[in-house]
């Protein structure tokens, strides 16, 4: 694909894969527009990439918060009036045992992994369908858990690597679901498992010893969110560059209805099938 004054936002891009993606995508002449938390080391990812001669802008927003989700994309609205590719990348990895909760009160992992990124992509999907060609990228993996309905949020028995893992698996029932939304449209959406245990900060913190680089991890990324192969192929999940199967709730067709409902009455769009004291309880 070529890249040059192509407008990609790429979520969780001040570090790790994700920084590691916004480097080379503006290297290769793309507007990128970072996102992170901590405006100290965005302003230092936005310099790198000037540095080398690309052009990035910065975004700050904590993704633990709907509202700032909310504010997130009015402002890539107000600083762009096209949206060629959407990399959901930002993620909380497996560590701390303790359940936390979002500035919304949902499990946390859920809030942040998966949640964020469906509120996200359906406040920019104008703006995606508009710039057509375009693509959309879920940072999943390969670390995935069934869906227990009977309690998303983890409350009757929290464990950091389920909540990971179901979180991650939403991110894949999404993309499945998303696909068929947006058939005819010329907006992809794919999903992948980027690299096993890459030296992120992330694995440092779950105390795992990392064995996959960054490098490996991004060229993944970029394969999907560039590659002329992928030119309208949608709905698919890779490990690493290949082309593979998720877990079988993925293809399970009511499992993706029950968390299309639950996430539009999460997000404050729908109601679901499951009420207020199931979620908070």
């Amino acid at each position: 694909m070529e890249l040059k004054d192509k407008t990609i936002l790429i979520t969780g891009s001040t570090d790790g894969v994700g920084h590691m993606v916004a480097r080379r995508l503006g290297a290769s002449g793309a507007r990128v527009l970072v996102h992170g938390r901590d405006a100290t080391r965005g302003k230092a990812a936005v310099a790198e990439i000037e540095a080398i001669g690309g052009k990035a802008e910065l975004l700050i927003a904590d993704l633990s918060s709907l509202a700032e989700v909310r504010r997130l994309a009015e402002a890539v609205r107000a600083r762009t009036d096209r949206l060629d590719i959407l990399i959901n990348n930002a993620g909380i990895g497996t560590a701390g045992a303790k359940r936390q909760v979002s500035a919304d009160g949902y499990e946390l992992r859920f809030a942040v992994n998966y949640l964020a990124g469906f509120l996200l992509t359906s406040k920019l999907l104008p703006l995606l369908r508009a710039s057509a060609p375009a693509r959309i990228v879920n940072v999943a993996s390969a670390g995935q858990q069934a869906i227990d309905f009977g309690d998303v949020m983890l409350t009757r028995s929290y464990d950091g690597v389920r909540a990971y893992c179901q979180s991650k698996l939403a991110q894949i029932l999404f993309t499945i679901d998303l696909a068929q939304e947006l058939k005819g449209t010329n907006v992809t959406v794919n999903s992948l498992h980027p690299a096993s245990y890459m030296d992120t900060t992330m694995v440092r913190q779950a105390g795992v010893t990392p064995w996959s680089s960054v490098e490996q991890g991004a060229d993944a990324i970029l394969n999907l969110a560039t590659s002329p192969a992928l030119e309208g192929r949608s709905g698919l999940y890779f490990d690493g560059q290949r082309e593979s199967r998720a877990d079988a709730q993925a293809y399970d067709e009511k499992a993706r209805r029950q968390l299309r409902a639950l996430s539009l009455d999460l997000v404050g769009q729908s109601p679901a099938s499951v009420t207020s004291k199931e979620l908070h309880s």
